[in-house]
């Protein structure tokens, strides 16, 4: 897979040019409080096009145009990951691109356009910013430890999901050293593997938010699990990643 990786930085490389450089037009809500803009829609055309390109035979997923393709081996997209930051002109936003295999990532690439910063990572070689390789904190308890937690729900059902978020966030605001609201499952994931954050709590698990990321902690020697503390999947509920000295004490605070 090493092959693949620099055709994934390449790929999110032409995301950045087209964020970077281009103005934003339509903002249009697609469900519930769920924002789609011109630029989200011409960077996945355009990574779409350059993965067609460059590898035919893999499938993708991508947010705003669905899957094509195998479902076998494909990459996993996000064009712009916290397109309501974007769309605010917050520099918080990413775009995330991961190979899957199975239902695991193998490769993954995820560019900050407005940080400056490009991670990525191969299953079994480490986690890297640039050329520089990172790892996830030393921190072991939790009034020292820093924690993200993702967005709250929309849609059915959202009253009671969301019960459950406040609920984890009273918990936590109460012992953690601090808490975080980033509104892009990128940077929360691309920050846990570079020691930024110590942990981040993703009630949810879309594979385009979220598959990059898992395998940045992982290589970054983090852990990533559902809340049932299952080793997490395309298919996991939920997207937990931690520094490993947290495991022990988020996942039993989950279980409560």
């Amino acid at each position: 897979m090493r092959q693949l990786l620099p055709i994934a930085r390449e790929a999110v490389a032409v995301a950045r040019r087209i964020i970077r450089s281009r103005p934003l037009g339509s903002v249009v809500e697609k469900s519930e409080r769920d924002l789609v803009t011109d630029v989200d829609l011409a960077v996945e055309d355009a990574v779409r096009s350059f993965l067609a390109r460059e590898t035919p035979e893999i499938g993708v997923l991508g947010e705003e145009r669905g899957h094509t393709g195998s479902e076998d081996l494909w990459w996993a997209l996000d064009p712009v990951d916290g397109t309501t930051n974007f769309s605010r002109g917050m520099p918080l936003c990413g775009v995330s691109l991961a190979l899957v295999s199975g239902s695991a990532s193998v490769v993954a690439a995820i560019d900050l356009p407005y940080l400056d910063e490009t991670y990525s990572a191969v299953a079994g070689e480490g986690a890297f910013v640039g050329v520089d390789r990172i790892s996830c904190s030393t921190v072991d308890e939790l009034s020292s430890a820093v924690i993200s937690i993702g967005d709250f729900a929309i849609g059915p059902g959202a009253v009671e999901k969301n019960r459950r978020r406040l609920e984890l966030l009273s918990y936590l605001g109460s012992r953690a050293q601090r808490i975080r609201m980033l509104g892009t499952a990128a940077i929360d994931l691309a920050w846990v593997a570079s020691g930024r954050l110590d942990a981040s709590i993703i009630l949810a698990n879309m594979p385009w938010d979220t598959m990059a990321g898992v395998l940045l902690v992982r290589e970054a020697g983090g852990v990533v699990v559902d809340t049932d503390d299952t080793d997490h999947t395309v298919s996991s509920k939920a997207t937990i990643a931690v520094c490993p000295g947290l495991r022990k004490e988020i996942l039993a605070l989950l279980s409560d």
